[in-house]
């Protein structure tokens, strides 16, 4: 299996790359740190346009047609660039809502009209997407299929959803997406009610807490018709990768430019070598996301195992190559102005994202061995 990405992989990612560093440089993120949404109108409908919402999307909904460890290079773009903005789960509602029979909701999300924010689900939460009294998961009462347990992309009639929630990136959002291993669906967010914005470590994202109180559910795909939770945790290993790949790139720079006693810091073994295990880290990852990818798209046996490997190894990429960076920049890697401790941050929150590191690991620790 050949994973090195093809010449026209690469002018797509590139075309992507140019974008971001045009109109979302990493200063963004400070500039609007006090601002209610962390990337304006203006710049996500223009990356709309440009296609970044609907890369694998169908063609007839506005998509691009493309697979998915395409679109895993976008999102590793997406990371590299710090860039913010709720891409992961307005890229995944599209395709939910095209998927659940609802093309013109899916045509919204793709043109940038319609953005979507991700909802956790809380651990002591209760309710879900599962039926008239929001009981159950997101997947039915019995976790499996739609209002009355049949397996079915579009049984949502009658579904409500119940319980508490933490929102990343829906501030601004027309649509929360809700997933977990059983199902996902969309709801409206002005149905969401107690919703309090909370500070978040990483001034990129934007957190907030809120309760659903049978909230109608707009539209619903189960895991057994196509694995949207799997699909995110694979994008947003891309992300991850770009992190580590970018803060590597950052420390490398560093360590050849930053002189001390007449010589580049990178002569010194505590340092090439800090900086050889984040290149290593790095290509470990970009690798097994990649795989990962193909392996879900190709609806390999043991997609989950990989898929899950990918989170875990990616995630541990970006935060110890992130930490590893501002240790090698000194002094000035601690301070608010460098970009060094945004990336750390970053990374922290997605390594988060779509469940726990503990609990993908546990998952890996059931799945047996790879195929």
């Amino acid at each position: 299996m050949d994973l090195l990405p093809s010449s026209d992989q690469l002018e797509l990612a590139g075309a992507a790359s140019e974008f971001f560093a045009e109109q979302l440089p990493v200063g963004t993120i400070r500039e609007r740190r006090n601002e209610p949404t962390a990337i304006s109108d203006k710049i996500w409908s223009a990356g709309a346009q440009l296609g970044l919402l609907g890369l694998s999307a169908p063609e007839d909904l506005g998509g691009s047609g493309r697979e998915l460890d395409e679109e895993v290079l976008l999102f590793r773009e997406l990371g590299r660039g710090l860039v913010p903005g709720p891409f992961l789960a307005s890229v995944l509602g599209a395709r939910v809502a095209a998927l659940a029979g609802q093309p013109d909701l899916a045509r919204s999300i793709i043109a940038g009209d319609a953005p979507v924010g991700l909802a956790e689900r809380r651990a002591d939460g209760t309710g879900g997407p599962g039926g008239k009294d929001g009981t159950g998961g997101p997947g039915g009462k019995d976790g499996a299929g739609g209002q009355d347990g049949q397996d079915g992309a579009d049984g949502a009639d009658g579904m409500t959803l119940s319980g508490r929630f933490d929102l990343f990136d829906a501030a601004g959002a027309r649509y929360l997406l809700v997933v977990d291993g059983h199902a996902a669906c969309l709801v409206e967010t002005a149905g969401i009610v107690e919703m309090s914005p909370v500070q978040c470590i990483d001034p990129g994202t934007r957190l907030a807490s809120a309760r659903a109180d049978g909230v109608r559910v707009l539209c619903r795909v189960t895991a057994g018709q196509d694995p949207i939770r799997l699909r995110g945790l694979v994008l947003a290993a891309g992300m991850l990768v770009g992190l580590a790949e970018a803060v590597r790139d950052q420390a490398v720079e560093h360590a050849r430019t930053r002189e001390q006693f007449g010589r580049p810091i990178g002569v010194n073994q505590a340092i090439k070598h800090a900086c050889a295990d984040m290149a290593v880290a790095a290509e470990a990852a970009l690798s097994q996301t990649l795989f990962a990818a193909i392996g879900l798209r190709s609806a390999h046996r043991d997609a989950e195992f990989q898929v899950l490997a990918a989170k875990v190894v990616a995630g541990r990429a970006a935060l110890d190559g992130a930490a590893a960076n501002i240790q090698i920049h000194g002094g000035m890697g601690y301070t608010y102005e460098h970009d060094a401790h945004l990336f750390l941050k970053r990374a922290h929150v997605f390594h988060e994202l779509l469940g726990r590191s503990t609990d993908h690991l546990g998952r890996l620790l059931v799945q047996g061995a790879a195929q």
